[in-house]
């Protein structure tokens, strides 16, 4: 296997290859544009990296890799629209560089072309990647509608949050790594392993975007920090610390939610401050490291070689780690 370094260069100069310019410029540069600001690109990293796991070559999944990276940021380009968002990786987001317009038909776009790509596979191998697909992109778009539900709801749950960003985020990256294994052909229940263990990374990985969105640094980060603030979205940290707040300050933060003042740095150090007091930050990383070492556990079940087992290891240990 190769390191993962390796595989995300693999796969960024494919990406890089498959962007050549297109007519109408307007619907086709946006698209270029958000697949060419970066990222980490693990989605597609680990649908190569799974292809390899299990012992197939990594080139054949390359077409599957790149339809996971055009669905993701299809996702963010409307995701972005409904946020309002003004940043993506650093960059202005595609609704502010162009128009929402612009926005919503190359985002449409996006998800048509990720389709195709699966036309490169054959029988059972294709049948089974657009189920696969089919069922994801619903799920990713019921997180969604869960998302924006919970904006305008006072009685949000833990549970139900944790299942928004199953939903939301998780799946996703389950799916990218059992096409890998779709793919390399192997057992049913090795597919089934790598997405279960997928989906606890997954969510995993959320939560630690949730925490660095308040407590991450602006250099690093790439996204507004304190943007879930300001947008008053009922996270993992704001469920938390309503739960174990004084209701004094219980109260306090429900007021902070329900305003969007004009400059809201000082709403965003108050709201961080309530999640330090709470105890809501240290639990968030707990969290983190539960449903990483749930992962790990799944991992550890499948049948396949250590070596395979150990680079996914590193991978969701670097997950846990990173400012970005």
């Amino acid at each position: 296997m190769l390191r993962i370094d390796q595989y995300t260069e693999i796969f960024t100069e494919y990406l890089n290859q498959k962007i050549t310019p297109r007519e109408p410029h307007n619907l086709y540069e946006p698209i270029s544009y958000i697949l060419q600001l970066g990222g980490k690109r693990l989605r597609p990293v680990l649908t190569l990296m799974a292809t390899s796991v299990f012992e197939a070559d990594y080139k054949k999944a390359l077409d599957a890799a790149l339809a996971v990276e055009v669905f993701h940021n299809f996702s963010l380009v409307h995701d972005d629209i409904m946020d309002d968002a003004p940043l993506r990786r650093g960059q202005e987001t595609v609704h502010e560089k162009w128009d929402i317009n612009t926005g919503i038909l190359s985002g449409d776009a996006m998800l048509i072309n990720a389709y195709q790509l699966f036309e490169n596979y054959e029988g059972e191998t294709f049948r089974k990647l657009a189920k696969l697909f089919s069922k994801t992109a619903i799920e990713v778009c019921e997180g969604q509608q869960y998302d924006i539900d919970f904006e305008s709801r006072d009685d949000v749950t833990l549970p139900e949050y944790l299942k928004m960003i199953e939903y939301k985020t998780a799946v996703l990256v389950g799916a990218a790594l059992k096409m890998g294994a779709i793919v390399a052909e192997t057992t049913a229940s090795n597919c089934e392993r790598i997405y279960e263990f997928g989906r606890d990374l997954g969510i995993a990985f959320q939560l630690q975007d949730d925490y660095l969105d308040a407590f991450g640094d602006p250099e690093t980060f790439g996204k507004q920090v304190g943007g879930d603030i300001i947008e008053n979205k009922k996270t993992f940290l704001y469920l938390t610390a309503l739960e174990d707040l004084e209701p004094e300050q219980s109260i306090q933060l429900r007021h902070l939610f329900s305003i969007n003042p004009q400059d809201p740095s000082e709403k965003i150090e108050t709201v961080k401050q309530l999640f330090q007091d709470s105890g809501a930050a240290a639990k968030i990383q707990q969290e983190i490291e539960a449903y990483t070492h749930r992962a790990l556990e799944v991992l550890n079940s499948m049948e396949v070689k250590e070596e395979g087992k150990e680079v996914l290891r590193k991978f969701a240990h670097a997950l846990m780690r990173r400012t970005v």
